[in-house]
């Protein structure tokens, strides 16, 4: 029985993982809704073999199940709820506004991912080098200056600065 619940809980997850990498917003809603249910599956799984109801006692510790991972779970289900609700309603709102359901390109992205990298012969690593120790010198005499200060009596008596 665990090996077909941990199947279907890695079904859950590789459906819900195509899902979110398709471009339309109602598919990448239902991957999440996926996921989700592969992750309480999961949870469900690792609280381990059926047990007597907490509640009722008179038992050993081992005979009795943990109610923890059943609260995750149900913790769980109510944010999926509120996620995939709100979700729902942004592919709604997307939709009024453009009547597609497709995410588009980001040309700030796209324009970045063009961008040519400088090669290593192209880069003076001596450079470099020197530029970090400048900073490092700046940022060690920064934090001597500010060890080395003591407040003045005015500054005593008022507290600490805002």
């Amino acid at each position: 029985m665990i090996i077909v619940l941990a199947a279907t809980a890695s079904v859950l997850f590789g459906c819900g993982t195509y899902l979110l990498l398709q471009r339309e917003l109602t598919r990448i809603v239902l991957g999440l809704a996926l996921l989700a249910h592969g992750a309480n599956l999961l949870i469900l799984l690792s609280a381990g073999e059926r047990g007597r109801p907490a509640f009722v006692g008179g038992g050993r510790a081992g005979d009795v199940l943990d109610p923890l991972p059943q609260a995750f779970v149900l913790t769980a289900i109510v944010i999926t709820f509120g996620v995939t609700t709100f979700l729902l309603g942004l592919s709604y709102r997307s939709w009024v506004l453009t009547h597609d359901d497709e995410v588009q390109n980001d040309v700030e992205d796209r324009r970045v991912a063009a961008r040519r990298l400088p090669t290593e012969e192209e880069v003076d690593f001596a450079a470099v080098e020197a530029d970090r120790h400048a900073r490092e010198a700046e940022l060690a005499a920064l934090a001597a200056g500010a060890a080395n200060t003591e407040p003045t009596r005015d500054e005593e008596a008022d507290g600490p600065a805002p």
